[in-house]
């Protein structure tokens, strides 16, 4: 059965809801959309999750034009309600941030030189300090180089991570929780030593050893590390229903398959 590099990070990213329950998701991005409504359809149906805009639907929307489809409306979902949910610690944010660093700390502001004057300007911090701080968050990372996991600090700390001289008043705050990192080469959550980044499966082909030297920092691995789990024919049948037009297709350039060996 042959399937895409996408499809692949689509499926090992909907693991990061399956112990969840009845969260809000916030998924920012083609491959964590898909991934939050894979898994909604399949593991966890308590899942919550919007049309887009103001109401909870009970089953994910389609991606692109909708055409004929109606969104399956639940309940309403006001800006004041998602405040209450964000500061209860009741979602889980999957987020595409364009640097990550050892403590998984975020940035979508700026790259290179300064604050001031840096090289590129970027999205700002956005909602990252405090989801970070409120809420779980999961992150795709499309491609894995050491541009994307950085040596030392990112160049501007977006979001808070396992560093605890960034962390408020010096205290972990409460709800913080990072969970999973899907890249093109692995898949890596905060399992370690000191929370520390740790792969825990390399997509067929790759070796634990590409994706060190893709990384600006030592990486741990888990005993026994094999390869992320290939989709199953149902997990793509509902991938298709999800995104009708194969918007999929366009997240890696000239959408590679999923196993390498091939």
């Amino acid at each position: 059965m042959s399937y895409s590099l996408a499809e692949l990070c689509i499926c090992a990213g909907a693991e990061a809801f399956r112990h969840d329950g009845e969260k809000m998701a916030t998924l920012i991005g083609v491959v964590p959309r898909l991934a939050g409504g894979l898994a909604k359809l399949t593991f966890n149906p308590g899942l919550m999750m919007t049309e887009g805009e103001a109401y909870l639907v009970s089953e994910p929307v389609p991606l692109g034009p909708r055409g004929d489809y109606q969104p399956k409306i639940e309940g309403l979902m006001t800006y004041e309600r998602v405040f209450d949910i964000v500061y209860r610690g009741d979602r889980h944010c999957f987020v595409g941030p364009v640097q990550v660093d050892r403590y998984g700390q975020m940035n979508i502001s700026v790259i290179g030189g300064t604050y001031e004057q840096p090289k590129v300007a970027l999205l700002g911090a956005r909602g990252f300090p405090g989801n970070t701080i409120n809420n779980i968050n999961s992150m795709f990372v499309p491609k894995h180089n050491t541009k994307a996991f950085v040596d030392g600090e990112v160049d501007m700390v977006s979001s808070v991570g396992y560093n605890p001289t960034r962390w408020p008043d010096g205290k972990k705050p409460p709800y913080l929780e990072l969970r999973h990192i899907i890249t093109d080469l692995c898949v890596m959550d905060f399992g370690g030593a000191d929370n520390a980044i740790r792969v825990i499966s390399l997509h067929p082909g790759v070796s634990f050893d590409e994706v060190q030297d893709n990384t600006g920092f030592p990486l741990e691995k888990i005993d026994g590390l094999g390869d992320t789990p290939a989709p199953t024919e149902d997990q793509l049948e509902l991938i298709r229903k999800l995104d009708p037009h194969n918007l999929r297709a366009t997240v890696f350039e000239g959408n590679p398959p999923g196993d390498r060996r091939a």
